[in-house]
């Protein structure tokens, strides 16, 4: 693919201003709060674990993020969920898979799992029937997508009496912060996603991710990203746009090239795990 830049483009990614104060609080340093947070996490019901649902268009960073999140976890760097180049214009994620971290050391799992889903792609992609079946369980762990057909009952890959645990807890809406504006065909669906998931009462939330690409003062110290004016905006965009409130959406930037953890990083990734494990303790626990 060739990417082509305006001369504008350039001239803002440069030349972002940054607000003087921060928009929102955030506690730096406190990446060691956080994780203690995390590991000690019991779901307060008969849930065995809490279901994340990542949705998202090819390439937001969806199998980034669980590779990021394992990461931190295991304190150093993984490929659990193989995530593909982001500039792929196809779903790298074939499977409805279903990936639990292990925890450090032990032979037992974080009582967190998250699914990752195919790329919501215009003309192929998962359908957005899989995903609304999926919200209520009724998937099984890797299920093989049919970019083609939806899931139907008596298919094998479909669960006619599925359990609390097999349901998902909360739904997570992945967006890269430095695409270009969504296709109008791909936002229909993700707010057809939204509002299946909001008549169901499961919670959503949002993740911009590649926020050090969109922004370069950010990329030089993340600890700008409530700085960033040209961020604010597009949490603004993304909360206009998908009906999400904008204190539901949470910036990040995924592990790619770093060889080592990296404590700002990990502060904003595990800030955005906490909100989405105390999201789905709270459906579950309904």
């Amino acid at each position: 693919n060739t990417f082509k830049y305006d001369k504008c483009s350039i001239f803002l990614f440069i030349c972002q201003p940054i607000l003087k104060a921060p928009w929102r609080e955030t506690t730096w340093g406190n990446k060691d709060e956080l994780l203690q947070y995390v590991k000690n996490f019991q779901p307060q019901n008969e849930v065995k674990a809490i279901r994340v649902l990542l949705h998202g268009p090819v390439g937001a960073g969806k199998s980034s993020f669980i590779n990021s999140v394992n990461n931190i976890l295991q304190g150093r760097m993984t490929h659990e969920a193989l995530a593909s180049n982001k500039t792929s214009d196809q779903s790298f994620t074939k499977k409805y898979q279903t990936y639990e971290i292990k925890k450090e050391g032990r032979g037992d799992f974080y009582p967190f799992v998250f699914n990752d889903v195919m790329g919501l792609e215009e003309t192929s992609g998962v359908k957005e029937d899989d995903i609304k079946l999926a919200l209520k369980g009724h998937v099984k762990d890797n299920y093989k997508f049919n970019p083609v057909s939806s899931l139907s009952d008596g298919d094998p890959g479909y669960i006619s009496s599925p359990s609390i645990s097999d349901r998902v807890h909360v739904l997570v809406c992945i967006y890269d912060a430095n695409a270009s504006q969504m296709k109008s065909s791909i936002l229909q669906k993700m707010r057809e996603i939204r509002e299946a998931a909001s008549e169901l009462g499961i919670p959503q939330m949002g993740i911009l991710t590649h926020i050090d690409e969109a922004c370069q003062k950010t990329k030089s110290d993340l600890r700008n990203v409530y700085k960033s004016k040209h961020l604010k905006i597009k949490m603004g965009d993304f909360s206009s746009s998908l009906g999400i409130p904008v204190n539901c959406i949470l910036p990040v930037k995924n592990y790619s090239d770093e060889i080592q953890l990296n404590s700002d990083v990990d502060t904003l990734i595990l800030s955005a795990l906490k909100m989405m494990i105390d999201f789905g303790n709270d459906y579950a626990d309904k």
